[in-house]
């Protein structure tokens, strides 16, 4: 495209008034090119300068936040992330405003790096100069630097979107555990032949029912729900593995209007005991989209981070708030920050589909899904810009994009797609995205896509959609797509929120729904066994005649076979008035004139006791 002289120099002009808002420290850096359109240098893939990422790619090792950042926190530490052994010494960290940092090193427990904790915080819009001697691990001898400026960060509201008022009827109660709420999980098809085994990890929130982490069984029975306290939600709930056992895994907070989430990531272990939690680093609180954790005990977590920014050239405010999203590297046991990258400076604000507000909030890009590749990279979804990225672990650069206004590959029929979510990679280079296509509604339904992205040709072909036959679903946000095994898929359609899990051929072998008004960002299906360190529970109604009805439950269990009653006049003086066999999440019995006291034991496949309740008095 031509620019006449007369339009070059009103270009020049305005993006001077815009550098100039954004103050001197950001002059020249990737915040000035995403906010006011400065040119990359030619041949990059990216919007990051070329001295910037020809700075990243001559570090030995990896060191963040990258050359060039400039909206790092106030708060960061700085990570020097390499092979095995690394160590670092020597640090030198220097603040245009702040001046010279004293610190501490703290090493990774994964032996690859370590962090510099600056000991007092750096000033709003200052530029950051750090130095150091590389001393252990391949990279030894070596020098390795960064330069980064600080944010102007700004304040965070945190109003929560209104609570949906639900349906009554749509709600578990249970006698014998009256504080377990949660919503109904109603099957609308049931499992066909060839479906998968495995129980539905699900984490509901609005609607009439408790928030909180819920495993169910194919038929919809609750095998275990994990109430939150009121105004905080739930989400990516699932089995993992850490540190060579299974887990469950979720993140849990408080979820914005602003349109992302703070809290922190919870993990438990399979008999529903506390077992770490991970944070985000640098001052952030961790966002809600994603929380994967790796086999060396990393957890790759993002967060959002409103900075104050002059939109007025591209109709905004000249004061506006605009959102960053953040993606960290997390090591588990120690919560240092290894690697931090910022969609600031790499992904431009014009890629974005998302209108420029007229309030002073702007969710520009919303990466909403994190996979380490096989090969030093990263997959990201970008709500915003309706882009999967291939981020280079060692530089920070944008390798390539799949989608959006900025494209390296040619969309081949039934490829493109809209506010997506969960992108992941598949087996054979395949990359599986829930396509919304909604919010707003770009398609007539949302379809989950299998993509064979190829390098050679830049092409990217559809190798499978999945769509409902029956039901036009569309859902307006969250939502994912898991292979299941048996060449199965399960999708949630998050906000929506139901669950269909196809066949190869995309024919429907379970399909089912959470109640009115309830969400499920994403929706899991895994096999589980689980026996609880709690006790059973129950609750006893004694009648006139002496006889005794009770009911009982044991959250979580799920080898429980049948329930023995114990009945009697004390405490002290309980036997056995019968075994009833075990009933979806809880069990009704009786006796005859055997109360009031009432006790239950849990009794696995052998007739063994797995567990015993406390003893009651039934009441009248």
């Amino acid at each position: 495209m031509l620019v006449r002289h007369s339009d070059q120099s009103r270009l020049r002009t305005s993006r001077w008034l815009c550098r100039t808002a954004l103050g001197a420290a950001a002059v020249g850096s990737a915040l000035a090119i995403a906010a006011c359109g400065d040119a990359p240098a030619a041949g990059l893939p990216t919007s990051v300068p070329a001295a910037n990422a020809a700075a990243a790619a001559a570090n030995a090792i990896t060191v963040s936040p990258f050359p060039g950042t400039s909206d790092a926190s106030p708060s960061t530490q700085i990570s020097f992330l390499g092979g095995a052994g690394t160590t670092v010494s020597d640090v030198t960290v220097t603040g245009s405003r702040s001046g010279r940092h004293g610190g501490r090193l703290e090493a990774y427990s994964t032996g690859t790096g370590e962090s510099f904790l600056p000991s007092h915080h750096f000033a709003a819009g200052e530029t950051v100069k750090v130095s150091a001697r590389v001393t252990g691990g391949s990279a030894s001898g070596q020098t390795v630097s960064t330069t980064f400026a600080i944010a102007y960060q700004a304040p965070i509201s945190q109003a929560q979107f209104p609570l949906k008022p639900g349906n009554p009827e749509d709600v578990q109660y249970y006698r014998s555990a009256p504080s377990l709420t949660p919503s109904i999980v109603r099957i609308r098809t049931p499992a066909q032949p060839g479906a998968s085994p495995g129980d539905l990890f699900l984490a509901p929130y609005q609607g009439r029912g408790t928030a909180g982490p819920m495993i169910a069984d194919q038929t919809g029975n609750l095998i275990w729900f994990h109430p939150l306290p009121a105004a905080e939600s739930a989400t990516n709930f699932r089995p993992q593995t850490y540190d060579g056992q299974t887990v469950l895994t979720w993140w849990q907070g408080r979820v914005l209007q602003l349109g992302f989430g703070q809290g922190e990531d919870e993990i438990y272990s399979t008999s529903y005991r506390p077992l770490a939690v991970v944070r985000a680093g640098n001052g952030y609180r961790a966002d809600l989209h994603e929380f994967l954790v790796t086999p060396q005990g990393t957890a790759w977590i993002d967060a959002f981070d409103p900075v104050r920014l002059n939109l007025k050239r591209i109709g905004g405010l000249a004061d506006a708030y605009v959102n960053d999203s953040i993606v960290e590297e997390i090591d588990i046991k120690t919560g240092l920050v290894m690697w931090e990258w910022h969609a600031f400076g790499h992904i431009p604000l014009a890629d974005s589909y998302s209108p420029v507000p007229h309030t002073n909030n702007w969710d520009y890009v919303h990466i909403n899904s994190i996979d380490p590749g096989s090969a030093d990279n990263l997959l990201l979804s970008s709500r915003g810009t309706w882009t999967l990225y291939d981020v280079d672990l060692q530089t920070g650069t944008i390798e390539w994009r799949i989608g959006g206004k900025q494209s390296s590959f040619t969309l081949g029929p039934g490829v493109k797609f809209f506010w997506q979510h969960d992108a992941m990679w598949e087996p054979g280079g395949l990359i599986s995205v829930f396509d919304n296509g909604s919010s707003p509604p770009e398609e007539t339904q949302s379809r989950g896509l299998l993509l064979s992205p190829d390098l050679a040709t830049h092409t990217v072909t559809l190798v499978k959609a999945f769509t409902n036959p029956t039901r036009r679903l569309l859902a307006s946000s969250q939502g994912d797509l898991i292979p299941v095994g048996n060449g199965n898929w399960l999708m949630g359609y998050g906000g929506l929120p139901d669950f269909t899990e196809y066949n190869s051929a995309g024919d429907v072998l379970l399909d089912g729904s959470l109640g009115l008004d309830v969400q499920d960002f994403r929706t899991y299906m895994a096999p589980w066994s689980s026996q609880p360190t709690t006790k059973p529970s129950l609750a006893g109604q004694a009648a006139r005649d002496g006889s005794v009805t009770v009911e009982a439950s044991w959250n979580g269990a799920t080898e429980v076979s049948a329930w023995r009653l114990l009945a009697g006049g004390s405490p002290q003086r309980l036997q056995s008035v019968g075994t009833t066999t075990a009933a979806s999440f809880q069990t009704t019995m009786s006796a005859a004139k055997s109360g009031p006291y009432v006790e239950v034991e849990a009794l696995g496949s052998s007739g063994q006791t797995l567990a015993s309740s406390r003893v009651i008095k039934a009441k009248r």
